[in-house]
């Protein structure tokens, strides 16, 4: 982990410490971070992404929302909140007048330049469907059929297992939040066809502190209920299918919250992130919402330039596509005070999009979940290498929340990670 040194002896001291333990003098403290707002717009404001580009007027729309939910800040009682909110609104304008203009050039598409990395290479085709795969695939990602030269065979039971996995989990508080939003859950459900298949998920509430905290435990409860039950009654015969078992259960989880928002005042507005993961055989099927993120992770590279780490979903976040638009760097966005308003969330309306992807996986392979409490103290790199150093998922998880705690633990932080290894391994 990154150290401190005091400026008088440079001695090495604890990056929480208010005096140094060699020389005795009081450290400087670094002023404490601005407050991240969270919130959701609500309104059914959707940005969808068309090959390279982003919609203009849906863009538009979603920075108009986006300043009228500042302007409740500017009666707010308290003059920081509505020195944010002013901010706030100053900086969205600008954003608007820019994109107005282009609008009036004529322009209905904005081109993106920041998206999510390309994986390994598909080389191997199914000979039932065609459906590209990867070299290491057991069974086709589009039919599920085994694949020629893997020693995986049908039984009367379904497929085998192709690969072992370890899973940690853990939730934390932080170190400023009065209460843990967040809702974690990690674990084995029964198939129809009498095999395991592994679901995890994280979900990061917001609202009233009860109210977020109810959010994110309901969406968890009625995604896990869905998914076991749906799972556990049919077999889905391809990634299409189990990515639509997945769309089913998020919907639900979206129904139930957004119907209690609406039939208790206590609770109107909350919302949550969601983001569930659904590992059978050797496929990962993913279907997120809001900015939660899940990664995937391996030393012997994940990316077709080969990089060690990819990122998985993207966040539904405005700041997030800004990025995408070239208005902010990937740093800015990190430390953005905005960086929580999201545009898609559920619960926030009746209707969500969600969306979904599946991948292979492959021996070597981390699959790491987490909320934002954690990606807004520690890099993507420092995920990476905390991730590869570590052979213990539940360590990895520890260090990885101690790192965002030592940091100021601004946020609730829950990580999830299940390491992928050969089953004779």
């Amino acid at each position: 982990m990154p150290g401190r040194q005091c400026p008088f002896c440079n001695s090495a001291v604890n990056p929480q410490a208010r005096y140094c333990p060699v020389c005795g003098r009081a450290l400087p403290q670094a002023p404490p971070p601005e407050a991240v707002v969270e919130g959701a717009i609500s309104g059914g404001r959707h940005i969808r992404v068309q090959g390279e580009t982003l919609n203009l007027r849906e863009l538009v729309n979603v920075v108009e929302s986006g300043v009228r939910w500042w302007q409740s800040g500017l009666t707010s009682g308290d003059s920081v909140t509505r020195a944010r909110a002013a901010q706030a609104i100053e900086e969205l304008s600008r954003i608007l007048h820019s994109l107005s203009q282009q609008l009036a050039q004529g322009r209905e598409t904005v081109r993106i330049t920041t998206r999510l990395p390309e994986l390994r290479p598909d080389t191997i085709a199914c000979p039932t469907c065609g459906h590209m795969n990867r070299a290491s695939a057991k069974f086709c990602l589009g039919c599920g059929t085994v694949l020629s030269g893997s020693s995986y065979t049908p039984s009367a039971k379904g497929h085998a297992m192709p690969l072992r996995l370890t899973i940690g989990a853990r939730t934390d508080q932080g170190r400023v939040r009065a209460i843990n939003q967040d809702t974690v859950y990690a674990g084995a459900l029964a198939r129809s066809a009498g095999e395991t298949a592994y679901l995890c998920l994280v979900a990061d509430g917001m609202g009233g502190a009860k109210a977020g905290e109810y959010a994110s435990r309901v969406a968890a409860e009625v995604t896990r209920s869905r998914v076991t039950n749906d799972a556990g009654s049919r077999t889905p015969q391809d990634a299409a299918a189990w990515q639509e078992l997945l769309r089913g259960a998020v919907l639900a989880a979206n129904k139930r919250v957004y119907e209690d928002s609406r039939s208790d005042t206590a609770r109107k507005g909350m919302g949550t992130t969601l983001t569930i993961a659904l590992i059978v055989d050797d496929q990962l099927h993913l279907a997120s919402v809001g900015d939660s993120r899940a990664y995937l992770l391996n030393a012997a590279g994940v990316t077709a330039d080969g990089a060690s780490t990819a990122q998985l979903t993207s966040d539904h976040s405005l700041v997030a596509r800004l990025v995408d638009i070239g208005q902010l760097t990937p740093q800015e966005a990190r430390v953005h005070p905005q960086r929580n308003l999201l545009y898609r969330s559920i619960g926030t309306d009746p209707a969500v999009e969600v969306d979904t992807r599946s991948e292979q996986l492959e021996a070597g392979d981390i699959l790491l979940l987490c909320s934002d409490g954690l990606i807004n103290h520690v890099t993507d790199e420092e995920i990476t290498q905390i991730a590869l150093a570590k052979r213990d998922p539940d360590q990895i998880c520890e260090e990885l929340v101690s790192l965002a705690n030592q940091r100021g633990g601004w946020d609730n932080i829950t990580v999830v990670v299940v390491q992928v290894k050969a089953r004779d391994q």
